[in-house]
């Protein structure tokens, strides 16, 4: 009598995403017969049976009861997707973990794609299933939550695309009127390609190390939009694949309804494989300058005065507008960035141990060749009047690709000191103009100070609301201008909760002051707190999601529509 048992391993080598070939996925047959003799047989295999080894594996994991795919399967064979699913340990590993490292969810495999056809050929085979699995698309992974994360599903690394592109993932029009951009792209790519050009987009991220699929599923914010708007205003077309695996052009005129409901909505109505973004010629170099407060209400008047000039073609408005705390909190260094003079820490050290809080205003205006000689001029009237601290004024000129990309030297030197992949539990909110001021004494002046363990940047800056568009699906305050704040923490492994704890305390204040907040990269564990959050809009995103995403395939781990 004979028992048998079929091992099977893998080569590293096999899930190589430029391998088209057959690969060396192993068979090995075990059988024991009586006393101690063993039978052992090796054979090769075509790699398509490893799409079909995955999607048994997803079959098994959610009690499908469906016939199994045999070799033969049309969509196995006409799809061609086996070798570039991956389920090498590796692979997987870093599909389960982001930016965030507080959050974890483990996929069965992850899809390494070379084309727009393989992602639709995945999202075709859950589709059609009768139990679908979970996809999600990480591009650089910088979520917080899990909401790229695929639990018991399928990572689409996006990042593979960029390897087989071989330099045509960006496009820059040959009016330079824009720049086809692939989904998985970074924004510091979009940035070298199109200066090479001379020219730019004109709404960024502080952080460039972002895809462009990722951030416009969000909405894309920095200084610059008070007078752009967010990256999501700033898109004339983009090509998506939906949950229903079709492969869809859309603009405000073609396909709209899935143009608006992509632009910040979270994943949930397709993958971005393309975006059209708008350029115009770049500047050459920026004043920069930053001036201190030690009083909110002056600080916060200022940036509202700041930004009641913002016409697109005005020439004598700001660029660039964000302000920031300064506390003197956890490591001395928190603030003290290379953009403080050395000699002037002392008397900043001084007024902040008076003042327990200073607040920064930091302000940036472009220039080039023929606007070299009046921009100090122009920079002198936009700052007259404010009301910031006499001989608290710092002033930097850097090359204007410098200064998109500030926060990479920071990214280098915490990575360098090990201090860059730990937890990140941050928390973005949107607070109406009309309550900031409640915020600051409640939170700032009061949460904060009292817990004392901020320690990363806390930045507080207003936008205008007309500047977004209403029909997409991100969602601001009601009120024409509002704040961004941010609490950008990081911290160890050990200890991560208690500043979870002091984001949940934030929460909780602002439900008991009336301050009506929104999330900005959302976060929430029920479906209440989701129709809470988008409110007014939680009809048509629903309504959204039913059209383009009937099954609820896409990005699981925002967990809006199941709780996986």
């Amino acid at each position: 009598m004979v028992s048998t048992c079929i091992c099977i391993s893998y080569s590293p080598s096999f899930f190589n995403p430029f391998a088209y070939t057959y690969s060396s996925l192993n068979f090995t047959i075990f059988g024991s017969l009586k006393r101690k003799t063993k039978i052992v047989t090796s054979f090769q295999i075509p790699a398509y049976f490893t799409a079909i080894f995955v999607i048994t594996r997803l079959m098994s994991i959610i009690k499908i009861s469906s016939k199994p795919f045999d070799v033969h399967h049309k969509d196995i064979k006409a799809l061609d997707i086996a070798d570039k699913l991956s389920v090498d340990p590796s692979a997987v590993e870093a599909a389960s973990r982001d930016f965030g490292h507080i959050a974890k969810a483990i996929p069965l495999a992850v899809l390494q794609p070379s084309t727009p056809k393989e992602i639709a050929a995945l999202i075709k085979l859950s589709y059609y299933n009768s139990v679908p699995f979970g996809i999600a698309a990480k591009g650089h992974g910088h979520s917080l939550r899990g909401q790229a994360m695929a639990n018991n599903g399928v990572v689409i690394d996006m990042k593979s695309m960029n390897k087989c592109r071989n330099g045509t993932g960006i496009r820059v029009s040959t009016d330079g009127l824009y720049a086809d951009v692939g989904g998985e792209q970074l924004w510091i790519e979009v940035l070298n390609k199109t200066l090479e050009h001379g020219l730019a987009p004109v709404s960024w991220t502080d952080y460039l190390y972002l895809t462009v699929g990722g951030t416009l599923s969000n909405a894309g914010i920095s200084g610059q939009t008070f007078r752009y708007g967010p990256q999501i205003s700033n898109v004339l077309e983009m090509d998506v694949i939906t949950g229903k695996a079709d492969f869809m052009t859309c603009s405000p005129k073609m396909n709209s309804e899935l143009f608006y409901a992509v632009l910040g909505g979270l994943g949930q109505f397709g993958i971005i494989t393309r975006a059209r973004i708008p350029l115009q010629p770049a500047s050459l170099r920026v004043k920069w300058v930053r001036v201190l407060y030690s009083d909110f209400s002056s600080f916060t008047r200022d940036q509202v005065l700041l930004i009641s000039r913002n016409g697109r073609k005005d020439q004598n408005t700001l660029d660039y507008l964000e302000g920031s705390l300064l506390m003197d909190q956890g490591s001395p260094n928190n603030w003290r960035s290379s953009f403080f003079p050395h000699s002037d820490h002392p008397k900043i050290i001084s007024l902040i141990t008076k003042h327990r809080i200073m607040y920064c205003l930091e302000v940036v205006k472009h220039y080039d060749d023929q606007t070299k000689n009046t921009v100090d001029k122009v920079m002198k009237q936009i700052l007259q009047g404010l009301s910031y601290m006499p001989g608290f004024m710092f002033q930097k000129d850097v090359r204007y690709g410098e200064f998109l990309n500030r926060v990479r030297a920071g990214e280098l030197k915490l990575e360098s000191q090990g201090l860059w992949e730990v937890p990140h539990p941050w928390l973005n909110l949107f607070i109406p103009k009309s309550q900031i001021s409640d915020f600051n004494n409640g939170v700032f002046r009061g949460i904060v100070l009292e817990r004392n363990i901020t320690t990363g940047p806390v930045l507080v800056y207003p936008m205008n609301r007309h500047k977004w568009d209403d029909r997409m699906s991100a969602v601001t305050p009601g009120e024409e201008i509002f704040y961004a704040v941010g609490f950008l923490h990081s911290s160890g492994f050990n200890d991560w909760e208690a500043f979870e704890d002091q984001n949940m305390e934030i929460m909780k204040f602002c439900n008991r002051a009336g301050i009506v907040v929104k999330q900005y990269l959302p976060h929430y564990s029920t479906k209440d707190e989701w129709v809470h959050h988008f409110g007014s809009k939680w009809k048509i995103f629903q309504l959204r999601k039913h059209q383009f995403d009937p099954r609820m395939l896409l990005s699981p781990g925002q967990r809006i529509f199941n709780n996986n």
